[in-house]
């Protein structure tokens, strides 16, 4: 780059891969907490991502997440999970695609959103990315650091955004003043 330049760009490179992450926002800290990454997204890769964020803190009693809705976010793993801490039995919630509460995503989704689980999972409105929280936050990060970057490799990537996690943490973070106050 130079001053009176247009900003000119390589159009050969070298793809590595990609990483898939799962990313928690504390609306409260402001402060992104116990990132997750790997080389896939499936079921099971948010399963052990949600129990990994619950077992950061033993002492929490309630916890509430709000996601996207990501079929992995309503998924039938998710749903034994949660009834297993909930103590219900795996036998009364049916078959998946064809009865009780495994039987669609729907369904699924109402069971995770009961209210009276120590862990209740909230859904932001289809189409509605820019109420999103984490969607907010990974604009920052594409404009602070993936827009411009050069990445030697994956872990690479994954050093460079785990450093400015921890930058975005310690300068950057602050309180989200929440002021929603319809039905969930």
């Amino acid at each position: 780059m130079q001053a009176g330049h247009v900003l000119r760009r390589e159009f050969e490179y070298i793809r590595h891969g990609t990483l898939s992450w799962f990313i928690n926002f504390d609306v409260v800290t402001g402060h992104i907490v116990f990132p997750s990454w790997g080389p896939t997204r499936t079921e099971e890769d948010a399963l052990a991502h949600f129990q990994r964020l619950i077992a950061s803190d033993p002492a929490a009693t309630r916890w509430r997440i709000i996601v996207d809705n990501l079929n992995i976010h309503q998924s039938e793993a998710l749903v034994r999970w949660i009834a297993e801490r909930e103590g219900i039995a795996p036998e009364t919630l049916g078959v998946k695609g064809k009865s009780g509460i495994l039987q669609s995503m729907e369904s699924r989704a109402a069971f995770l959103h009961d209210p009276t689980h120590s862990v209740v999972f909230s859904y932001t409105p289809k189409h509605a990315s820019w109420m999103n929280q984490v969607e907010i936050w990974l604009s920052i990060l594409v404009r602070k650091l993936l827009k411009r970057g050069n990445f030697h490799s994956l872990d690479d990537l994954r050093d460079q955004i785990l450093a400015f996690i921890a930058y975005y943490n310690r300068t950057m973070a602050k309180p989200i003043k929440w002021t929603y106050t319809g039905l969930a």
